[in-house]
């Protein structure tokens, strides 16, 4: 019985093991890998673009005030636009 279950459990490990040499190999060594570093890289730039206010230079992501549309803004450029349109 032992036999058995040892048996499934290499079974499952050497499909796991499959599995993941086959993502290394994907990701390493073909466009796909590369096509995925670049959507990560973007995003990451993307992100801190996002955190840098041309006016008061870079700021943290907690205080920066997110507008309806989803767009990150300044909060004293928000409180001066606010202040503007009364």
């Amino acid at each position: 019985m032992i036999a058995i279950i040892m048996e499934g459990l290499l079974f499952v490990a050497l499909v796991a093991a499959a599995g993941a040499l086959l993502f290394f190999l994907l990701t390493t060594f073909t466009p796909l890998g590369r096509r995925m570093k670049e959507v990560k890289n973007r995003k990451t730039i993307e992100e801190e673009v996002s955190l840098h206010c041309p006016i008061h230079g870079a700021l943290v992501a907690d205080t920066m005030v997110r507008l309806p549309s989803g767009e990150r803004v300044c909060p004293q450029c928000f409180k001066e636009t606010v202040w503007q349109t009364r």
